[in-house]
């Protein structure tokens, strides 16, 4: 009899103990980003935001009373492999969580692996497409490009004064969208550009697109350029040819990567900046560890990423749970919530972000002008 309570005792201690260790085992969130290519510095910072939240969540006890960690896989800054990286990360199995890339070409060609996958999913694209195609695990952790189009819209015919505009956009899922959206909200104001110009990402010559420009007459310039190497090509160029007319666009104008490629070129030009620094008490005190931790100025790349983990850790939470279908219910009951980007009060869409800031690069420094928001009903 003695041997036999002994034996229960024994392994009453085993199933604690296995009991411990399954508690004790990270909660996995996977991140797909652009580690190789040509926008490896770009995807670099991303990794950046995610892994400061996560040291951040960690150090104050992390979830669920678990430590969280990043899973991460290198898309080599292309379609093919964006699916192929989402791909792996589940088959692998046990994630929490996704964080998806920034580019929305990127995650239109991953879209339907993730909707396989059926796990909470966040991105930094913009393409106002991605939130409305009925995939219910997709989240957004930037402002959509309706809003960026409205703002750009306002600004440049209400304060610049604007009349006759060309538009820039890469042909890209992320340029169209932002261009339609951009002619949408320029026709609600009577006005019709002098010219509306495509180009094909990773292009090394714009000459004829800049005399295009030259020839047009326009007197502002508003692009929806997607590839930090291709705005600075671009820019370089369109000074070259003596173009100094007003130029607002999309936030890859002033993020820090595009900024260090066009140096002087980028001088003057304004952007629809979702993340920037002196915005909020929040982004200010992002933008300070950041630049502790990395020795560098933090961008949206960074920022929507940092956001984007914060709020699974804080669904997780309120889930008490990490089932997927858990978490995904709890993401939407975020309201008020401010972040590095912003304030999240997340729609039936999935979009938390709903405004964006106009910043200008003033010699090499961006500088904030004014914020502008937009009614989610208009």
């Amino acid at each position: 009899m003695l041997s036999k309570l002994l034996k229960a005792a024994a392994c009453l201690a085993c199933s604690a103990a296995a009991a411990g260790a399954l508690a004790a085992d990270p909660i996995k969130i996977g991140l797909v980003s652009e580690i190789t290519g040509p926008n490896a510095e770009a995807g670099a910072n991303s990794v950046k935001g995610a892994s400061l939240a996560l040291e951040e969540i960690n150090a104050g006890g992390g979830v669920l009373g678990r430590k969280l960690e990043l899973k991460v896989e290198d898309n080599q800054s292309t379609n093919p492999g964006s699916v192929l990286a989402v791909s792996r990360l589940a088959n692998e199995g046990g994630l929490a969580a996704l964080i998806a890339p920034v580019r929305s070409t990127q995650v239109q060609a991953a879209a339907p692996t993730i909707a396989k996958m059926a796990v909470p999913t966040f991105t930094g694209a913009t393409d106002y497409g991605l939130t409305h195609a009925n995939n219910s695990w997709l989240f957004r952790a930037r402002p959509n490009d309706s809003y960026s189009a409205k703002v750009l819209a306002d600004f440049g015919a209400n304060t610049l004064k604007a009349k006759k505009w060309a538009v820039l956009y890469s042909t890209n899922t992320f340029g169209q969208s932002g261009k339609s959206m951009l002619l949408e909200a320029l026709g609600r104001m009577g006005i019709t550009p002098v010219l509306v110009q495509g180009y094909t990402d990773k292009s090394q010559d714009f000459t004829p697109i800049v005399l295009a420009i030259k020839q047009s007459g326009a007197d502002i310039l508003a692009s929806y350029t997607t590839f930090d190497p291709d705005t600075a090509i671009f820019a370089t160029q369109f000074r070259q040819f003596g173009l100094n007319i007003p130029w607002i666009g999309s936030a890859t104008l002033i993020s820090d990567s595009t900024m260090k490629l066009g140096k002087e070129a980028l001088h003057g030009v304004y952007a629809a900046a979702d993340f920037f620094a002196d915005a909020s008490t929040e982004a200010k005190a992002f933008a300070t560890r950041y630049k502790e931790k990395y020795n560098q100025n933090a961008d949206f790349y960074g920022a929507w990423s940092y956001d984007a983990m914060h709020i699974l850790a804080k669904a997780i939470s309120a889930a008490n749970s990490t089932d997927p279908e858990a978490v995904r219910k709890e993401v939407f009951n975020i309201q008020g919530y401010k972040g590095a980007e912003g304030v999240f009060n997340f729609d039936k869409n999935g979009d938390g972000l709903h405004g964006y800031n106009i910043v200008k690069n003033e010699n090499g420094k961006v500088v904030f002008v004014k914020t502008i928001s937009i009614d989610q009903n208009q």
